[in-house]
């Protein structure tokens, strides 16, 4: 269960065996095929080359998304401790008005 399993062939090497079909009597049958051309090899990853007008544009994209974040943070934050807050108004208003419902 927890052996991984390897393929055969991960890469194709672009050769095709034609398969043999016909009499099976045990006389070789010879079949004549064109040559079959190698595939070009594809790099597996292309390169990136980073100018100093690329690089300069992925640090202001970094430190952009940074401040949106931060400020996406902040704003959340500030809403819990509003909200906190004005929960903890009401609560002190709500005693107080239960307290003077019961004087009178």
């Amino acid at each position: 269960m927890f052996r991984p399993h390897i393929p055969v062939n991960p890469l194709p090497t672009g050769i095709v065996t034609p398969l043999q079909s016909g009499p099976t009597s045990g006389v070789e049958t010879r079949h004549e095929s064109a040559p079959v051309a190698a595939a070009p090899t594809v790099p597996a990853r292309p390169t990136v080359q980073l100018t100093p007008g690329s690089v300069l544009a992925l640090a202001a994209g970094g430190g952009a998304v940074v401040l949106v974040v931060g400020a996406v943070l902040v704003s959340m934050l500030l809403a819990t401790a509003i909200t906190g807050v004005s929960v903890a108004v009401i609560a002190v208003v709500l005693r107080l008005l239960i307290k003077d419902l019961h004087k009178h």
